[in-house]
């Protein structure tokens, strides 16, 4: 029920703030450059949607 409650609270807050709002592009790197999303057909859109992101292992500091 908590969780609902806060839901609610989220889509008021958004619709609230809804002129504010502006899109955003996100980029990815392909063959060694990027590009935006967007502009992705609709099967590279699946696979990014895919992706599994991860954090590199910095010997160094990851002792």
């Amino acid at each position: 029920m908590q969780m609902e409650t806060c839901k609610n609270e989220i889509l008021q807050v958004l619709e609230q703030h809804q002129q504010e709002r502006s899109k955003c592009l996100v980029y990815t790197r392909v063959m060694g450059y990027h590009r935006p999303i967007e502009s992705f057909n609709i099967g590279k859109q699946g696979e990014h949607k895919q992706r599994t992101l991860f954090k590199e292992r910095n010997d160094k500091t990851d002792l």
